[in-house]
């Protein structure tokens, strides 16, 4: 059986130019990775809960923010570990100063018996399209392209229509 998660691709514009927000994971096994380390705001469905109700949790869990409103349905990649991911795509501002996540325990260092307190989500940050296709892992990279169709954005065309 396959894992199915559900994520915010949060998107502004800013200074005429299209961002995105993207999470970077905590933790000791991401600390120091950047580039191909960052991700959309995700989780795992929890119960019955429907995607996009995941998805709306998980974003909350990990930038300590509720989005609500319009969202539009960016459909599903499956990741090379096999989970599939579920994604919409919402255009509003978070100041990422305000960002605060969740927390996990693990057993740090490994095999010490001293278990540690990290955060899911050590930061958040609006990056341009072009550098968010640096920082983001390789297996959520397609989200960017379809959030970019969604939004009628490219280098030719200057006004943005909302997603519909």
């Amino acid at each position: 059986m396959s894992v199915h998660s559900g994520g915010i691709l949060l998107f502004r514009i800013k200074d005429k130019r299209l961002e995105v927000l993207l999470v970077h994971p905590g933790g000791p096994f991401w600390s120091g990775k950047d580039d191909g380390a960052w991700s959309i705001p995700k989780g795992a469905f929890e119960g019955q809960e429907s995607p996009l109700e995941a998805a709306k949790r998980e974003f909350k869990e990990e930038t300590g923010s509720e989005v609500t409103g319009r969202f539009t349905n960016l459909g599903t990649i499956r990741q090379p570990s096999k989970k599939i991911v579920h994604v919409w795509a919402h255009q509003s501002d978070l100041d990422v100063a305000f960002a605060t996540s969740n927390k996990f325990t693990m057993e740090w260092p490994r095999k010490s018996g001293i278990i540690r307190e990290f955060p899911e989500v050590d930061k958040a940050e609006w990056f341009d399209i072009e550098i968010a296709r640096k920082k983001i892992l390789k297996g959520q990279a397609g989200f960017i392209d379809r959030l970019l169709g969604a939004v009628n954005y490219g280098p030719k065309k200057e006004a943005i229509r909302g997603p519909s």
